[in-house]
Formats: C-alpha cells, structure tokens, sequence
C-alpha cells in the first residue's frame, strides 16, 4: 500500500482498533497461543496480565500477517510511514536490534567494507559479525562541555570514504545515549555523493519528529535507513520498534527479506498496537500538553541543582531536553549518585564513572514536591558515603581503525580465557560490554591495550556493570 492509498488521518489506530473489536466478541479461540485468550493462566498473576492477554492473538483471519501485511498491520505501518515521512515503515517485535541486523544484512555481504561509528550499540557490531563486513571504525569526537565522545565529524567521513572506495555503508549511532544529536547533513550528502547510503541507529530519537525544541531526525537529514526504539522514548511497549526506509541506494526487498530472518514468525499483537497507539499518540500530541511537558522539565532540572555533589549539566540546541544528565563533583562517582538516588526511590537510565542519566517521558508524570524531598534523601545519602579519588577513564579512539583480525578470520580460531594482566597484546575473542549503555568497550578482534585493562580495572572498582562472564577475572581472547 502506498502512503496515498489511504486517508492519512493520523487519529486512525487500525491495529488496535481490531484487536479491541476482536476481544469484544468473546469468541472461543481454537488457536494458539496457549493461554486462550487469558482463560489458562496461573490465578496469581491472571489480574494483572487479563487485560493485555485478551490482545494476544495469533494470524488467524482478519488479523493480517507482519510479514506480509495486507490489511489491519498494512495500513498501522502506513499511517507511521506518511507521519515519519518515509517511503515505508516496518513494525519491530524483537526491538531496535532485529532492525539494526537487518539493515546491515541487507546491504553488506561478506568481505565488504563499511564505515561504523565506533561508539555504536553492540547489536551493530553483532550485525557486522553476522553479515561477515570489514568494519572501518570513525572515532567520535570528544566535547568538553559533555565530558564525553559523541557524535561524528563530516571531515572524517570524508576522509574514509576517499581512504576507502569500496566502501558499501556509512553506519552511525544518532543521538548517543544521551540524547546529543550532531549534524547528519553533511555526512550525508557526501556519503551519497559516492552512492553510499547512511544507516542510521536512532534509538533514542522517535520524538525528534515532534520538532522543536528537539533536534531534527536522522530521516529529515536524509539519512537512506533509520531504526527507532518507540518503547524508549514514545509510550510504545519494550521491544516495540520501527525502521523506516526512504532510499534508492537500498534494495527494499533485500530489507524485507532480511527482516523476516531476524524476526519471530509469531510476531506479538499487542507490541504491534503498542506501536500503533505510539504513533497516534506522537501525531496528535497538542502544542498544549507538549508545552505542559517542557515546564515540567524547567521544575525538574531546577529541583535537581540543589545538591553540593552533583551539577545539572545545561541544555544546548543539539540536546534532547527529555535527558538530564548530572555531573558527579570532586570525590563522587556516578555509581554512588546513582545508589543515593535509588535509595530515595529515584531510579536512573544509567550511571557511568561521573555521570547520571535520568530520562523523562512525554507527559507530565512527576510529583516535583516529591521530588523535592526525594533530592534531599540522596544527598543526604551522598553526605555519608566514603569519598572517592578522581579516576581519569576517558576513552580513546584513532581516527580511523581497522579489526586485528576479520570475523572469517576468528571463526578458525581457538579463542583462550587468560587474567587481565596477561591479555595485553592478544586479540578480544569477546567484546566486552558495558551495561548499559552497552557500547563495547573492547571490541571482538580488537587488540587490547594496556588503556583497555586499566579502564575495565577503573569501572569494575566504582562498581560498574558489565555483559560478560568472569570479567572480573580476564577475557577470552585470541593469543
């Protein structure tokens, strides 16, 4: 179905529509799943899953078919498309990384090169792995006023697409976790220049379309794929995702294809209305309760600034305002803001060594006068926690770096687990993986440094998380 065969009324929410008809029936269900409807289900729990469990449906007629949509999921992802402004969107039932796999399949084969922001999410490296590719990983450039390395410069895009010809993708990561979004533009038009088209991994970005005051999405930059997480950002269920494709430098057969390798076959019905009530939720938001949202975080972030041990980092043009970040002081990590704050019923997105990130939603949902004496509990909290002396873990990155080793290459090889002080030199047979935001660290095929170890030393001291076996032990590697 093309954008103009239906009238895009973005009040319409199709899939939902459907599936509420569909419960309203009362019908017997001779199907899967197993639950009937809600009917067999464990006494414990059966009132708080009832109401989503009558949702849960499988492909029986009239309830259409994610892989080949012709009706009710037809129309969902049509009315998405005409609001995001692509030439066409596809729903996602195993979130942002299904659409990120899929989008590196369908344009890399094995052998071929490709540019990737080495700051990306692991599941773009997994997909790198899975498509056989040669990454070429783009250093992001470091911004003093963050403390942090973030998005791309066009200048180095630039300069390895004229390094390297042969490149098939230029993949980036827009906003980073902390909604600091960068120039798309340029990069994109060069890229395209050379008819490289531009993946781009924009988690965190599905309300940038709202407009001002967020920054400008990566599909109105011109980017030619982009994967959204709705559950993130947009009131979409977890794992509920889109990818929009608008391109002629990307076989959109190829990417159908490939998404169906990635996907369930039993795709969830109520992710799939999930993510058509989102999109009508962002289509009809009023300028009233978006302006209600952006005076309830000027209350929050002023809320936030009363402590001695943390700063609330300023707000810029290219920041989403839905992300507070605080800033540890002298002689407080991340990690121990993050516990005070939990403490007093404040649950942060993440820490890191120095930072707190703290993410609000589309909706004016926080009691700012039980905010108030929640901020006292923590930093009450912070007065009797043991100081801590200033780690230096700012991470490093060339301008432009290669894999030791190929991912054919470590397919025939024997990876071997050694202790940290005896990894310098191997190669990574595993990446290692903060968590979150879970960016790799270390990268698999990657040769570790003594930068490396010491930073993993540094994180697993201040208490840091991480998506690895043993890690406090050494690493699997390639000797």
């Amino acid at each position: 179905m093309k954008n103009g065969d239906l009238n895009m009324d973005q009040n319409q929410t199709p899939l939902y529509d459907a599936l509420h008809t569909f419960k309203e029936r009362k019908l017997d269900s001779f199907h899967v799943p197993g639950h009937k409807h809600g009917r067999v289900f464990p006494q414990k729990a059966q009132k708080d899953f009832q109401s989503i469990l009558q949702l849960d449906v499988t492909e029986i007629t009239g309830m259409d078919d994610l892989h080949a949509p012709e009706g009710i999921i037809e129309r969902s992802e049509a009315l998405a498309s005409a609001y995001f402004g692509s030439n066409r969107t596809h729903f996602l039932i195993n979130g942002t990384t299904a659409g990120n796999l899929a989008m590196i399949l369908a344009v890399c084969s094995p052998g071929d090169r490709v540019l990737v922001q080495r700051n990306s999410h692991k599941s773009i490296m997994h997909g790198l792995e899975l498509a056989g590719a040669k990454p070429v990983f783009l250093a992001p450039k470091f911004e003093a006023d963050t403390g942090r390395y973030s998005g791309i410069d066009a200048v180095v895009v630039e300069r390895a697409l004229n390094s390297y010809p042969d490149v098939k993708a230029v993949i980036l990561t827009h906003p980073d976790y902390f909604g600091r979004a960068f120039d798309l533009t340029k990069i994109v038009k060069t890229a395209h220049s050379k008819d490289v088209p531009v993946l781009v991994d924009e988690a965190h970005g599905v309300h940038f379309h709202l407009g001002s005051p967020f920054p400008a999405p990566a599909l109105e930059q011109g980017a030619d794929v982009v994967v959204q997480s709705a559950h993130k950002m947009a009131p979409a269920m977890t794992m509920a995702s889109l990818l929009h494709i608008r391109s002629d430098l990307v076989d959109q057969e190829n990417l159908q294809h490939f998404l169906q390798v990635v996907q369930s076959s039993s795709p969830s019905y109520p992710l799939m209305a999930s993510l058509d009530l989102a999109r009508h939720f962002l289509a009809t938001l009023s300028k009233e309760k978006m302006q209600s949202v952006m005076e309830r975080i000027v209350d929050i972030r002023e809320c936030l600034t009363v402590s001695k041990f943390w700063k609330v980092n300023p707000i810029t043009p290219n920041d989403d305002p839905l992300k507070i970040t605080l800033e540890a002081k002298e002689g407080k990590t991340g990690f121990q803001l993050a516990g005070a704050l939990e403490s007093a019923g404040i649950y942060p997105e993440l820490a890191t060594t120095k930072q707190v990130l703290l993410i609000l939603g589309l909706g004016d949902v926080i009691d700012v006068k039980k905010l108030v004496q929640q901020v006292k509990h923590a930093n009450d909290q912070l007065k009797i926690s043991p100081m801590h002396d200033t780690i230096n873990d700012s991470v490093t990155f060339p301008e432009l770096q290669e894999l030791k080793l190929s991912y054919m290459e470590m397919k025939e090889k024997q990876a071997t687990f050694v202790e940290w002080d005896e990894a310098v030199g191997s190669v990574a047979a595993k990446a290692v993986v903060p968590y979150p935001p879970g960016i790799p660290l270390i990268l698999k095929g990657e040769e570790i440094t003594p930068f490396h170890i010491e930073h993993v030393k540094a994180l697993l001291h201040q208490g840091a998380t991480f998506q690895n076996n043993r890690i406090h032990k050494g690493i699997s590697t390639f000797l």
